[in-house]
């Protein structure tokens, strides 16, 4: 076997790991849910840990770059799809068990509190802007709109995460801690971006001189 042929062979085997251990989370609560081990309050704890997992992968999505530049670990771009698509899977499920449990799928009641309740309005907000993220993260999608519209639309991903870590910090009434540090951490992440432009930017700006 060549070597770029066991390269792939282990990228997608990595790859597979990460697909199957990104159910983990799923299969414990289904587990704990079938034992009646969720607590006093079942379907609030369904509700905000699949919130929170949404979160998590949202933040592992936008983790993907800084670390495949910091290292030169270019393959870790494979992976930045499906972490995405598990963020919009697991967001797709909180929606569900609100809507399931708090509303029984009543969707006057979901319309009404959706205007009611400013956190339920972001929440809500921040999932409908993961639909067109998912909807095009095919490479046929990425060929159709072109890589720079692609990069621009793919952008709301950052809307997307600070929307989920507002409604999470506003549903939270008393310890904010947990919100606080998923807040800390998407800053860094998006504080990277930033940092990464400006120092790009400048660069183009140099070079344009050294040219002139």
């Amino acid at each position: 076997m060549s070597e770029a042929a066991a390269r792939l062979l282990d990228v997608n085997f990595t790859r597979f790991l990460v697909f199957v251990n990104a159910l983990v989370p799923l299969a414990l609560l289904l587990w704990d849910g079938y034992h009646h081990r969720l607590g006093a309050n079942p379907p609030e704890f369904a509700t905000r840990a699949t919130g929170v997992l949404a979160l998590v992968f949202i933040l592992l999505t936008l983790l993907v770059t800084p670390l495949r530049k910091l290292t030169g670990a270019n393959w870790l771009a494979k992976f930045r799809r499906m972490l995405g698509l598990y963020a919009f899977f697991y967001a797709g499920l909180h929606l569900l068990a609100y809507a399931w449990f708090d509303k029984a799928f009543a969707a006057p009641e979901i319309v009404r509190d959706v205007a009611a309740r400013p956190f339920i309005a972001v929440g809500m907000a921040s999932f409908l802007l993961l639909v067109p993220l998912a909807a095009t993260s095919t490479a046929g999608m990425i060929r159709r709109l072109g890589g720079r519209r692609w990069a621009r639309l793919h952008k709301l991903t950052y809307v997307a995460a600070v929307g989920g870590v507002v409604h999470y910090w506003m549903l939270v009434k008393a310890d904010t801690r947990v919100p606080l540090a998923f807040a800390a951490a998407l800053a860094a992440l998006l504080g990277y971006r930033l940092f990464a432009a400006r120092r790009g930017a400048a660069r183009k700006r140099q070079a344009a001189v050294a040219a002139d």
